[in-house]
């Protein structure tokens, strides 16, 4: 891949999350300062099979920083899995001349991109676009921030609620493989208990832990559970609480997709906005098929064949803390 990059395809691939329009918005207006051609590709992959594909310019991507989801639109593609749907998105491409991709999304997208990279010679830039902060080679994931603060915000109200009836609340949020959102707003809530794909729940330890808050008359206490615990979620948990628990009067909360939407933090807006423009300069500078991070506040680049088999692990320590702090 030593060819020049003259025209850019930028799109957002798999779940919503806030800060993919600041990354649009980047990618777009540097590329155009570079003297490139930009091209919005709606719907992710599906948009480039379909051929829903549409020129870019400088206010195209007015005033929309400060919105949630993307402007692109976003899917997941069935079709893209196989080889004939990536052989006519590739045909799209190469009838409008694009010769370079900037995909914002998390693993699946990376996945596909490096495989019709591979297959078609097109250079792939990756952007973590994700809530969930479960890709390795990045402190910050696009849209983790506001997602975790957005739960920090319900978990503040439940909890006055919780104060006022003497009160056990089992919140869910989201996590389906990871507990990032779980383990940051669950220790910035103060939560008793934290449960995350990561780490087997002991249902009995739990038990006992809520047991022993009970004895010392401790009656307000918020369990924070993410959506993928392999116990089954706060409702599975919730059953065995009660069951065991019969005196507590406990409540359930699922924050669901609430925590996708609305206007992205700062620090996602900052980190979208350096990832976009990093982006289009790997492409100028011959570095093709990355994922753009950032670590200790500087650009980092891993290969997207790494990006796609690394994931972030929590460590004992951050477990450790949760115990501590809410003794």
């Amino acid at each position: 891949m030593d060819k020049q990059v003259t025209k850019i395809g930028v799109l957002t691939s798999g779940g919503d999350s806030p800060g993919m329009n600041a990354a649009v918005r980047a990618v777009v207006r540097t590329g155009i300062y570079y003297g490139m051609e930009i091209f919005g590709i709606m719907r992710g992959y599906s948009g480039m099979i379909e051929n829903d594909i549409v020129p870019m310019h400088s206010r195209s991507v007015a005033n929309i920083i400060q919105r949630g989801g993307t402007i692109l639109k976003t899917a997941r593609c069935k079709e893209f899995f196989g080889y004939e749907g990536r052989k006519k998105a590739h045909s799209n491409l190469k009838k409008l001349g694009i010769n370079g991709l900037v995909i914002v999304g998390g693993d699946g997208s990376f996945r596909g991109a490096h495989q019709f990279s591979e297959e078609f010679d097109i250079p792939c830039i990756g952007l973590p676009g994700t809530i969930d902060k479960d890709i390795a080679g990045t402190d910050f994931t696009i849209g983790f921030d506001t997602a975790v603060n957005t739960a920090v915000e319900a978990i503040d109200k439940i909890r006055d609620t919780a104060d006022a009836h003497d009160r056990l609340f089992i919140i869910e949020v989201m996590g389906r493989d990871a507990g990032y959102i779980a383990l940051h707003s669950g220790i910035a809530t103060g939560a008793e208990n934290i449960l995350i794909p990561e780490r087997k729940t002991d249902i009995e330890e739990l038990i006992s832990s809520l047991q022993e808050k009970e004895k010392r008359k401790k009656l307000v206490n918020l369990v924070v559970v993410a959506e993928g615990d392999n116990f089954g979620g706060s409702d599975e948990v919730a059953k065995v609480v009660k069951q065991r628990l019969p005196n507590v009067d406990t409540r359930v909360c699922v924050l669901g997709h609430i925590q996708r939407g609305g206007s992205p933090s700062c620090l996602d807006r900052v980190i979208a906005s350096r990832m976009g423009y990093s982006a289009v300069e790997c492409l100028m500078e011959g570095r093709f098929n990355v994922m753009v991070g950032i670590l200790n506040n500087k650009m980092h680049f891993t290969p997207l064949e790494k990006a796609v088999k690394a994931k972030q692990k929590i460590g004992d320590e951050w477990m450790k803390i949760v115990k501590i702090l809410a003794s």
